[in-house]
């Protein structure tokens, strides 16, 4: 009941159309039901009177009739149109709820959450939940409807054979709820075993070159098998419970046709009923049986919707953990002045991963950080445009805290090149433009200019127009790299985050992406993480940072002469050691 409570406001947008619906769903229960009746009073009145009479007045009889079923026509269209549109509508508006959900989130979030379970809740449980949108209230209304209006009409014809007819649906209906918690359990684990063969799957083929050059194709089988295996179980049970639910339910409705039978035998030895009357009575029957099967198909609907907008509702009552704080301002005419202030943070559940660091960079200033793996230089930048929050201490620009500006200003003027370079899947001129929403073409233009690009451009077959497939799989390392540049550039950002931009390309690539990242950098506050020195040695300052904290600190000069830490890494790198 909870869930359906939070189900119900889905319809305000759409209460007209909702209305109408019901409004045209009563009126097919209405025909639907007015039909036998209409029978009973012409075998009552006009098919006793004079052949002749009978002709004259049967024209008219067609009319009715006919007229009656063109609205019903008519009806059926809307509910069956706008019905199945409302539900579209309300599944399209809950799947970019569900969209902009994920989008607040912050990393966190993500390195917990599988992206194939969170394709599964976007694409296959709303669609369970449009279908419910729709048919949910429809069926409800209009079984209500047709079984309350039988059973008037059938208390008229015979109260005795009624009131067993009643006996026998109570027991149904007794047996379907029972059977119907269980089958809510199933419904709700094959909603979380299909996510898992998402999971699997989005994992393989988002790695298929890994697979295919490890020839690790049996290892995926074999993992994919596991998932789908699983699933297959767990539609084995929830079928066992449906065939269980069914069948029970087809028991029921023979019972009811065998009580019909019985009773009606019963009371026409009493004298008690015609035998036009029970023949009257089984059509009524049927309208009755027909939306009790009804009821019992939404159950097993009701409950894929219900598991499916649990599983919505679950992502939907998660909060960000990173949020605007009230009345957060926007961050204007930054300088770029960073200072980090007594930081520390660590992951949820583990151990610190950077301990009071202290760190200050004058507007303009580079500075490099370099350490081991794991020794918190990445994550030490995403703090800066909060991609996670400090555990302690804090993160200021021009002396505000990053806390107390929104998320969108604050990374509106980060710039972010990182090693692992992410393409979306469109033209080069598309990736190019996601630095800036809406640039012209000229500027697109002299971005890629400024990234050495522009000739390597003019070289394909549709240039700037040219498609740079799923994840720039057409593209090389380098070229890649260059468009995450060009990307920058036109962003145009006052502070300049490098992640290890240049350590997974070759050595010409290299050379030349370092000549358009120190052309990206001159004028702006730039952090470099990197772990080939070479690429860092103009640096005004470098910070040695580990697990225990800052280690060292100084020019690359500096450093070498004090024979720490970073001369140690220097002439590893050099061959020295």
């Amino acid at each position: 009941m909870n869930l359906i409570r939070k189900f119900i406001p889905y319809y305000k947008p759409y209460i007209g159309v909702f209305l109408l619906d019901l409004f045209c769903a009563s009126v097919l229960s209405i025909i639907d039901l007015a039909f036998p009746q209409f029978l009973r009073i012409l075998r009552q009145t006009l098919f006793l009177d004079e052949p002749a009479v009978i002709l004259k007045r049967l024209w008219i009889v067609a009319i009715v009739l006919l007229a009656m079923y063109i609205v019903r026509s008519l009806c059926k269209y809307y509910v069956t149109y706008q019905g199945h549109m409302m539900g579209a509508r309300m599944e399209s508006g809950m799947r970019r709820e569900l969209f902009d959900r994920f989008e607040s989130f912050s990393f966190s979030y993500y390195d917990v959450h599988n992206t194939g379970e969170m394709m599964s809740k976007l694409v296959s449980d709303l669609f369970d939940i449009s279908e419910l949108a729709h048919h949910g209230p429809e069926n409800i209304f209009i079984s209500v409807v047709k079984i309350v209006g039988s059973f008037i009409l059938l208390m008229r014809i015979n109260v005795p054979m009624t009131l067993c007819l009643v006996a026998v649906v109570a027991c149904m209906a007794v047996f379907s709820v029972k059977q119907n918690r269980r089958m809510r359990a199933t419904f709700s684990d094959n909603r979380k075993k299909i996510a898992g063969i998402n999971s699997s799957l989005q994992d393989t083929l988002g790695g298929i070159r890994v697979v295919k050059s490890f020839t690790g194709e049996e290892i995926e089988g074999r993992k994919f098998d596991k998932s789908n295996l699983a699933f297959l179980d767990s539609k084995q049970a929830n079928y066992r419970q449906m065939a269980t639910f069914h069948s029970g339910n087809n028991f029921f409705e023979g019972m009811m046709f065998v009580t019909v039978l019985v009773a009606g035998g019963y009371f026409i030895a009493k004298g008690q009923i015609s035998g036009e009357d029970l023949a009257i009575y089984a059509l009524y029957i049927n309208i009755f049986i027909n939306p009790v099967n009804v009821l019992v198909e939404f159950t097993e609907q009701l409950q894929k919707g219900m598991a499916g907008f649990e599983r919505f509702r679950e992502v939907m009552d998660t909060m960000p953990e990173i949020v605007d704080k009230p009345g957060a301002g926007e961050l204007k005419d930054v300088k770029g002045i960073i200072d980090y202030r007594d930081v520390s943070f660590s992951y949820e559940k583990e151990e610190t991963v950077l301990q009071h660091i202290d760190l200050h960079v004058d507007a303009g200033k580079s500075v490099a950080i370099v350490g081991p793996s794991g020794g918190g230089k990445t994550t030490l930048c995403s703090l800066l445009p909060r991609f996670y929050d400090v555990t302690h201490g804090a993160v200021m620009i021009d002396g505000t805290d990053i806390r107390d500006v929104t998320q969108k200003s604050l990374r509106s003027y980060i710039g972010i090149v990182q090693q692992d370079v992410y393409l979306f899947n469109g033209t080069v001129k598309e990736n190019i433009a996601y630095g800036k929403p809406g640039a012209s073409m000229e500027e697109i233009v002299e971005a890629a200019r400024n990234a050495d690009l522009l000739n390597f451009i003019e070289s394909l077959p549709k240039g700037f127009d040219t498609e740079v497939g799923e994840r720039g799989a057409r593209l090389s390392g380098g070229q890649k790299q260059r468009i995450a540049i060009a990307r920058v550039f036109l962003k145009n950002p006052p502070i300049l985050i490098l992640d290890e931009a240049t350590s997974a390309l070759d050595n010409e690539s290299e050379r030349y992406i370092q000549e358009s990242l120190d052309k990206l950098s001159v004028g702006r506050t730039t952090i470099t993480i990197a772990h080939r020195l070479s690429t860092i040695l103009g640096a005004d300052e470098i910070i040695v940072l580990d697990g225990d904290g800052i280690k060292e600190r100084g020019t690359h000069k500096q450093l070498i002469k004090e024979g720490g830490l970073y001369e140690k890494y220097y002439r590893m790198q050099l061959g020295t050691i």
